[in-house]
């Protein structure tokens, strides 16, 4: 009962921290737009948002949907974010417990939500989150137990190299630009909070799925080798997988590589 009851307090803070990264998401591609000022308000008929309107997932399913002012419909984006990074602190919390590693990974994973809407709905990476990402990374992992400083250090050279030679291949093959500098900064960002054994898997998981995703969408759109979608999401959906299954990813891994040998 103790454990379930924390688990729901751990819930209850990263749908609140999924509330303001909302306004994050929302503000933060804008010129001269601050985070903090003003307050809370409906994007349409600019109503300040009353606390009882702001509790997140719960006002969302109270109001079905619609600003209590003007009745026009709030995007299902805001209970999305709020759930997803209330699930994710808990699952981080079943992870790491109490203690650094628990913070030090709850401000990756926010940094990686804010980052996946934003490119989704902008194709940017802010360099204002990727940048001090990395620092902030790098100078946790002298902390951290789930990563050394050598292993972050690594994975921001490797990481941003890695990236930087597929882009610099693929502009080379085809004189045009496949990734854009945000992704590479990106990468070391993810580098410097998993260590440069996570790359490998990362690099994998999101090209596999981004490859599933664009064949779709070029089937979709009709555009052909024309068609662009964001790749940093799918990046930081395979850092979050790495996160959480890096012992199944190595196990399976482990296995290919004896089939492979084997056969």
């Amino acid at each position: 009962m103790t454990d379930t009851l924390l688990l729901f307090f751990v819930f209850l803070f990263g749908s609140v921290v999924g509330s303001f990264l909302n306004v994050v998401i929302l503000r933060l591609p804008e010129d001269d737009a601050s985070i903090a000022f003003p307050p809370s308000h409906c994007p349409r008929c600019k109503t300040p948002i009353c606390w009882y309107d702001n509790i997140p997932v719960v006002s969302y399913l109270v109001l079905r949907g619609k600003c209590r002012r003007c009745g026009q419909r709030i995007s299902l984006q805001y209970p999305l974010v709020e759930l997803c990074m209330g699930l994710l602190s808990m699952a981080l919390f079943h992870r790491f417990g109490p203690g650094f590693d628990f913070a030090y990974y709850f401000v990756f994973l926010a940094a990686l939500l804010v980052i996946i809407f934003i490119d989704i709905h902008h194709q940017i990476i802010p360099d204002v989150i990727s940048l001090p990402g990395i620092i902030l990374g790098f100078c946790g992992s002298f902390f951290a137990d789930n990563v050394s400083w050598t292993q972050s250090g690594l994975g921001i050279l490797l990481g941003g190299g890695l990236l930087y030679g597929v882009a610099l291949g693929y502009y080379l093959l085809t004189r045009r630009e496949g990734m854009g500098g945000g992704d590479i900064k990106l990468l070391a960002m993810i580098g410097a909070f998993l260590g440069w054994q996570s790359l490998l898997s990362v690099v994998f998981i999101s090209s596999f799925t981004g490859s599933i995703i664009g064949i779709a969408a070029m089937v979709r759109q009709g555009k052909g080798g024309q068609t662009r979608i964001p790749f940093g999401p799918f990046l930081a959906v395979a850092a979050m997988t790495y996160l959480f299954f890096n012992q199944e990813i190595l196990l399976l891994w482990k296995r290919y590589l004896g089939a492979v040998s084997g056969s």
